[in-house]
């Protein structure tokens, strides 16, 4: 099967936000891995597609050193600016007259946690789709897709082209080793200004600003008996904190 992965590169949730490190998606690191994971087992090709500042290069790198084959850079150099509907109205004119049998893309980024941009691209793409999946395989020439529910899994039947967003309790993506990383050097990102894949890049939503949670007071350890605990616990909630 031909897999188009969509990838972003997002700021180190583990890091504070003035650092400015950027890696790669988490989301996306587990669709990459599952994609290939699927290659190696019944062939086919694993491309990426980014939409992202010129900086991004080494994020979409890091993604081919882990195998797969080639790579699509929508240069996007105002990329915060644009919401899911934006992303999704990119990539839906990227898609535009490619030929692809799965769109897999993150459940959400770790960025903004939306969830959107998936669905988002499915709609526009009229494809049929299936999100929060945990794993994939292929029977024949229809991808199978294990998804989390609220209630328990569930499991789907797509036939292609169809779109999936994948958990990122799907895999543990492989770290790439020093062959899959020279091998990433050679490989071919073609990079695409914004405005040659078409679609309506006017956001619907806007970011305000971005910064750290604030910083809270450090607890309270109790010591004693646990009645004496318990009594002096009552007493600070309904004294000082004033909840009871």
């Amino acid at each position: 099967m031909r897999f188009c992965v969509c990838i972003k590169q997002v700021p180190d949730v583990a890091a504070p936000v003035h650092t400015g490190r950027m890696v790669l998606n988490a989301y996306d690191a587990s669709a990459v891995e599952e994609a290939i994971v699927l290659k190696e087992k019944h062939g086919g090709t694993v491309d990426l597609v980014l939409v992202g500042p010129s900086g991004a290069t080494e994020t979409i790198r890091k993604a081919l050193a882990m195998g797969a084959d080639d790579a699509y850079h929508i240069i996007a150099e105002d990329h915060d600016k644009l919401d899911s509907f934006a992303i999704a109205s990119m990539l839906a004119g990227f898609f535009e007259g490619r030929e692809y049998d799965v769109i897999a893309c993150g459940k959400q980024a770790q960025d903004t946690d939306a969830g959107l941009t998936g669905p988002m691209l499915a709609e526009m793409k009229g494809l049929p789709y299936a999100s929060n999946a945990v794993g994939l395989d292929i029977e024949g020439d229809r991808l199978v897709v294990t998804r989390q529910g609220d209630s328990g899994q569930e499991i789907l039947v797509l036939s292609p082209p169809c779109l999936v967003t994948c958990s990122n309790d799907m895999n543990d993506p492989r770290i790439p080793n020093l062959r899959g990383i020279m091998a990433a050097k050679k490989k071919t990102i073609e990079s695409l200004p914004m405005d040659q894949v078409g679609g309506n890049v006017s956001p619907r939503s806007q970011t305000i600003d971005v910064f750290d949670p604030p910083g809270r007071e450090p607890g309270v350890m109790l010591d004693g008996e646990p009645n004496e605990m318990a009594g002096t616990l009552v007493n600070k909630l309904a004294n000082e904190a004033k909840v009871i």
